[in-house]
């Protein structure tokens, strides 16, 4: 049974309503009410576990009465629970509302990715590297490699949100993040790539013209795209179900990264209209996943609040 740990902090004068709002709901278990026993904000401690299935209107309505800016809301998951006959009788009582995902919770962990420290921009630049290194001696191993140490879906899922939710700063970080991160990959594997040519390091294959793993890489056609709309679908998914294996299946499927580092090692080596496929297919997938990724998170939305209309009739 999927269970949240709920625990608010209330001002004494919303204790009443959140307890009533709490209480009538069969989706809240072991409602716990302390008065006058938090310090720093000083009030009322609730806490309760809630069914997830019902946790998107209770969570809702704790942040009608505002209590999210007057004290405040922390929810945790519950690795195991044995909540006895009435969670079950409720959970039936959700009917198809018991799987739906919590929204809040989903964009929580959206816009946690959304931080841009210097570390994000590490890993675009070390992971550049890693699939220039895979380039130069055509190893599939290392781009993919490189596709997994990349931590540009954050940025591409947090920029997603930002178009769903209208919020213009949260896009304009977002592409400046992806947009510096990628100079700086680029331009990090450019540099090594030049060395690597001048040091002769590249393979012989490569040296000869020989280059499938670029090639793969530098000629976008209609499959691109149609991997990076699936991958951009599945990625919304596995995050609003905390599916993390789906979510690494994104990450080494749509070739981000590994374009990133063909356009600084075509560039070193003088091959630019591989260069320039590099780029295209760059903008191409990240456009894709952006687009799509909005699209999903809306559709899901909509999906899930017909799902509670009719499990209300």
């Amino acid at each position: 049974m999927d269970l949240l740990h709920v625990r608010v902090v209330s001002p004494p004068d919303l204790t009443a309503a959140a307890v009533a709002l709490l209480a009538a709901d069969p989706g809240v278990l072991n409602l716990v009410v302390g008065r006058g026993t938090v310090r720093h904000p000083d009030g009322d401690a609730i806490t309760c576990e809630v069914l997830t299935g019902a946790a998107n209107g209770i969570l809702g309505g704790l942040r009608e009465l505002r209590l999210d800016q007057l004290g405040s809301i922390v929810v945790m998951p519950v690795d195991i629970g044995f909540a006895g006959p009435a969670a079950e009788a409720a959970l039936r009582g959700l009917g198809p509302l018991g799987r739906s995902p919590v929204w809040a919770q989903v964009e929580a962990r959206i816009r946690a990715e959304g931080r841009y420290p210097p570390s994000f921009y590490l890993y675009l630049v070390v992971a550049g590297l890693i699939g220039s290194v895979g380039i130069v001696t055509n190893s599939q191993i290392l781009i993919v490699a490189a596709m997994v140490v990349g931590p540009e879906y954050g940025a591409v899922v947090s920029v997603a949100l930002g178009i769903d939710r209208r919020e213009r700063g949260r896009v304009l970080a977002g592409l400046r993040a992806l947009t510096g991160g990628f100079t700086l990959a680029v331009a990090g594997t450019f540099l090594f790539s030049l060395l690597i040519r001048g040091c002769g390091f590249q393979s012989r294959a490569f040296e000869a013209g020989l280059r499938p793993v670029s090639s793969l890489i530098d000629t976008p056609d209609f499959f691109s795209v149609a991997v990076a709309t699936l991958a951009g679908v599945v990625g919304i998914v596995s995050l609003t179900e905390a599916r993390t294996a789906a979510l690494l299946g994104v990450f080494i499927s749509v070739t981000t990264i590994p374009a990133a580092a063909d356009i600084g090692v075509s560039a070193a080596f003088g091959s630019w209209s591989e260069a320039r496929g590099s780029l295209v297919q760059l903008l191409v997938n990240l456009v894709t996943l952006v687009v799509v990724g909005a699209v999903t998170l809306r559709w899901q939305r909509a999906i899930w609040r017909r799902v509670g209309r009719r499990a209300e009739r």
